[in-house]
C-alpha cells in the first residue's frame, strides 16, 4: 500500500519518488504511528505539522482537498499531502519542470519542509533526507511491505545553504564529543537550584533535526540538555548542564535530560550507535557529577514522579544500556519473578469492567493505591507498570492486574 501511496502521489505532485519517501523515512521510519502526534504536533508518515509557528498540516490540507482529519490518520492520504507541500515549496521557490525532474534540485524544498527555525537547523534536516538518497533505503512496514530506495550519487544544489554550516562548529564546553547549538531562552530556565544527582532517558518522538529545530522555537516551552541522532550518535546538546532544562517536570531541577531520536512504539530507531553514544555521555555526566551508575538515578522519563510520560518505553533495553554506561541495570524496572502473558490492568472491583491497558507481569498480583510513577512492588521485585497506560495518571484506586480470569476481589478504595 505505502509503495502504491507514494507512486501516486509523486506522478500527481510531480514530485521525486525517491524523494518523497527519504523525506517520509527521516521523519518518522515510514510509520504513521496511528495517528497520535509527535512532540510538535506532527501527523503521519510524512508528519504534517500543526503547531503555532508551522502549519504544514492544514496547507496540505488547502492543497489537496483533504480533511485534516483524514491527513492524520489515513497514509494515502498523508502521503499525497506531504507531497503537495513540497510540490508548493518547489513552486514557491520557483523550480521550473526541468528543474524539477532533478532530485538535487530538490534540496531548498526539502529545507524548507522541515521547518527548522533557524538556517542550521534547516540544513541538517536536508543534509539527513539527502544522506538517505545516498545510503538508499530499505525499511519493512508494520504490515511487512518493503519500501526501498535505490543508493545513489547525490550532488545537492543548496542555493543560500551552501554558505551555512551543517551545525554551529561550536563545540560543546560540557561534553566536549557534543556539538553546542543552545536552545530558546523561552524553553529552559538559567541556573539550577539543586545539585546534579540524576539522568532522565527521553525518547523524541519525533526526528533528530526536528527536535532540535522544536527546542529552538519559542512557543515549545520544552527543552532537554541533550539530544542523540539514531544514525551515527551524534550529540548535540541544548542546555548547559549548569541550566535547568524542562524536560521531566519534577526531575528538573536535579536531573540532566537526553532525548534520542525516535518513536517509543518503533525499536528500529534505537541503533546500536545510539546505545553507545548516550551511554558515553551518561557516563561522563555520573563521573563528574558523582551520579550512581544505577537505575536508582539513571532512569526514564516515565519513572520520575509527576510524569504522565511513557517513554523510553518498553523497546529501550535497559540492560544493555547499562552495561554500556558500566552501572547496574539492578532495581527499578526489574521484572517480576513470575512472567505471564495476556495480563489486563482494570481500573474497577470488577472483571466486568473495561481493560485499561495490559503488560506482561506476574500472575497474581493486587495494586492499592498506586501512583503513577512509582515503582509496583512484588515479592521483593519492581517494576514500573504504569509506563504502559499512557492514557492513566495520577492516583488510581481499585486497580486489579489479572491473567485471564483471575482475580483478586475486594479491593479497598483508596
Amino acid at each position: 500500500m505505502l509503495n502504491t501511496a507514494f507512486a501516486d502521489a509523486a506522478t500527481e505532485f510531480g514530485v521525486p519518488r525517491d524523494l518523497l519517501v527519504a523525506v517520509g523515512y527521516g521523519e518518522t521510519h515510514l510509520d504513521g504511528h496511528r495517528g497520535r502526534p509527535s512532540h510538535a504536533n506532527g501527523y503521519g508518515v510524512m508528519h504534517l505539522v500543526s503547531n503555532p509557528e508551522t502549519h504544514t498540516l492544514e496547507r496540505a490540507a488547502k492543497l489537496t482537498g483533504e480533511s485534516v482529519a483524514e491527513l492524520k490518520r489515513e497514509t494515502p492520504a498523508n502521503i499525497r499531502g506531504g507531497a503537495a507541500v513540497l510540490r508548493a515549496f518547489a513552486d514557491d521557490l520557483g523550480l521550473s519542470a526541468a528543474e524539477r525532474d532533478d532530485t538535487d534540485e530538490w534540496y531548498r524544498a526539502v529545507a524548507r519542509y522541515g521547518a527548522a527555525e533557524s538556517d542550521q537547523a534547516a540544513r541538517l534536516y536536508a543534509d539527513a533526507v539527502y544522506g538517505f538518497l545516498a545510503d538508499g533505503v530499505r525499511t519493512f512496514t508494520t504490515g511487512g511491505e518493503q519500501v526501498r530506495v535505490a543508493p545513489r550519487k547525490v550532488s545537492p544544489e543548496r542555493g543560500r545553504y551552501a554558505e551555512v554550516s551543517r551545525l554551529p562548529g561550536i563545540q560543546s564546553t560540557d561534553y566536549p564529543p557534543a556539538r553546542w547549538v543552545p536552545a530558546s531562552t523561552s524553553n529552559y530556565a538559567a541556573g539550577r537550584s539543586s545539585a546534579i544527582t540524576h539522568v532522565v532517558v527521553h525518547v523524541t518522538q519525533g526526528s533528530y533535526a526536528g527536535t532540535v529545530s522544536w527546542f529552538q522555537n519559542p512557543s515549545a516551552q520544552v527543552s532537554a540538555h541533550y539530544v542523540v541522532r539514531s544514525s551515527d550518535g551524534e550529540v548535540t546538546q541544548m542546555v548547559r548542564d549548569a541550566d535547568t532544562a524542562w524536560h521531566a517536570r519534577s526531575g528538573n531541577a536535579y536531573a540532566v535530560g537526553i532525548e534520542h531520536e525516535g518513536y517509543v512504539d518503533d525499536p528500529s530507531w534505537f541503533t546500536d550507535a545510539m546505545y553507545r553514544s548516550s551511554a558515553a555521555l551518561t557516563a561522563h555526566l555520573a563521573d563528574h557529577y558523582g551520579i550512581p551508575k544505577d537505575r536508582a538515578h539513571i532512569v526514564g522519563h516515565s519513572e520520575v514522579p509527576g510524569n504522565d510520560h511513557t517513554d523510553p518505553g518498553p523497546n529501550w533495553d535497559w540492560n544493555y544500556y547499562m552495561s554500556l554506561v558500566g552501572g547496574s541495570a539492578g532495581g527499578i524496572g526489574t521484572p517480576f519473578p513470575t512472567w505471564g502473558s495476556g495480563v489486563n490492568i482494570r481500573a474497577a472491583a470488577s472483571s466486568s469492567s473495561a481493560s485499561v491497558g495490559s503488560l506482561s507481569g506476574p500472575t497474581t498480583v493486587r495494586v492499592e493505591c498506586q501512583v503513577r510513577g512509582e515503582m509496583v512492588n512484588y515479592d521483593g521485585y519492581s517494576n514500573d507498570a504504569w509506563s504502559y497506560l499512557p492514557a492513566y495518571g495520577g492516583y488510581i484506586s481499585n486497580v486489579f492486574i489479572d491473567v485471564s480470569d483471575s482475580w483478586l476481589p475486594n479491593v479497598p478504595t483508596c
